[in-house]
């Protein structure tokens, strides 16, 4: 099934974050709202970070048009950070019953030279985590936990490795603990690259002529882990069939658009 024009565009601006988007009207017309809490992986990019593109921007490609998707992924962001900014407080805010919250922080987590973010794996990051999952519940939200997506990282011998040490573990033994669907992305995409190969994998990476970005993501990139994305979705129920677009379709990267960031 391919998207007309107009749903291209729909689907442009919910990945815009709520605030600066149409989502306030969204469930004045009954529609559903997939909330986006993450980091700059996730986040939309706008016109002078091109072609810097984060999954959350492709992922309302794969779903239909009565879910509508808002992202408030922020760059550079951490579990913590996302928390102590009152940004959390904000999703909240907007949150309503039937909803979901998808929650994706690692990246920003690992980083022990900076207190404002860092957390400990076992400890501060579950507990941050707990925060979201509870904070959903209590909203009559579902949330649902994503380990983060890998970084392209390969040894000598072309091995995709791993980059997020113990935070995918962590947070698998949260969701099991907590019984909160898990779209396991750090195995997925680490699954991916290593298919791809270390020079495929530049093609999905923010890979420029000035720049050499293994983290974030191109158009391509970005589509690929939004398809990841939406199968898990439906895989772990999260999502019936009637909410997911079909998998295999083409998604062109010329509908990835970066507005002009606010004023």
């Amino acid at each position: 099934m391919s998207l007309s024009r107009r749903q291209v565009a729909v689907a442009g601006m919910a990945a815009v974050p709520l605030a600066l988007s149409v989502g306030g009207t969204a469930h004045a017309r009954g529609r559903r709202t997939l909330h986006i809490a993450g980091d700059s992986t996730a986040a939309q990019k706008y016109a002078n970070a091109a072609p810097e593109t984060g999954w959350g921007m492709a992922l309302p490609f794969f779903l239909r048009k009565d879910l509508f998707v808002a992202n408030h992924a922020v760059n550079g962001r951490s579990s913590k950070s996302f928390v102590d900014e009152g940004r959390l407080d904000a999703v909240f805010s907007v949150i309503r019953p039937g909803d979901f919250l998808l929650i994706q922080f690692g990246h920003n987590d690992e980083k022990k030279e900076d207190p404002t973010r860092y957390t400990e794996p076992w400890s501060t990051y579950q507990q941050y985590l707990r925060r979201y999952v509870e904070g959903a519940r209590a909203r009559g939200a579902r949330p649902v936990l994503a380990t983060s997506v890998e970084r392209r990282r390969f040894d000598a011998a072309g091995k995709a490795l791993p980059t997020h040490g113990e935070y995918p573990a962590a947070m698998r033994a949260l969701a099991a603990e907590e019984g909160v669907a898990l779209l396991d992305l750090q195995t997925l995409s680490l699954a991916r690259w290593q298919e791809l190969g270390p020079e495929a994998t530049k093609t999905y990476f923010n890979w420029t002529a000035t720049e050499q970005d293994n983290t974030h993501f191109n158009p391509p990139g970005a589509i690929e882990v939004a398809r990841l994305v939406a199968r898990e979705l439906l895989r772990t129920r999260v999502l019936g069939p009637r909410d997911v677009r079909r998998l295999d379709e083409r998604i062109p990267e010329s509908w990835i658009t970066w507005p002009e960031a606010a004023a």
